[in-house]
């Protein structure tokens, strides 16, 4: 049987090139010739160990997020007053900003990290106290 397409390692056995063209071209850094920062597959623990800023994803400025407080209207704040016995119930909210939504039903002590202004007149005209926390 006659042999009508010869395998490319037959082909090619014993040539330099194996039909890549320029022998430069079949480097591993390409056709580059190891110039710049791209494909780094071979320089790679040099940046692992050296250049450290090269994997990061933010440059220059970026800014901080703020933790987010918690909002909690006045309306909750009378509901878990009312089923307290105490006569001037101290309620303490850790992380949350007390807005001006609704009415006390009776004075209390409120501890919390923030008040709006509404909130703050609020609570003087129930005879309450608002501390803020810090």
């Amino acid at each position: 049987m006659v042999l009508r397409n010869r395998k490319r390692v037959r082909k090619y056995l014993g040539n330099r090139r194996w039909g890549v063209g320029n022998i430069k071209h079949n480097r591993g850094a390409g056709s580059r010739g190891g110039v710049g920062k791209a494909g780094w597959k071979h320089r790679q623990s040099y940046r692992v160990v050296y250049e450290k800023d090269a994997f990061t994803l933010h440059k220059g400025f970026f800014r901080f997020r703020k933790e987010k407080r918690g909002e909690i209207n006045l309306d909750l704040i009378s509901k878990k007053i009312s089923e307290s016995k105490e006569g001037k119930p101290e309620i303490e909210l850790g992380g949350y900003k007390v807005l001006g939504s609704g009415t006390l039903a009776k004075p209390a002590v409120i501890k919390a990290d923030a008040f709006s202004k509404k909130a703050l007149e609020k609570i003087k005209q129930a005879g309450g106290e608002a501390v803020v926390k810090e």
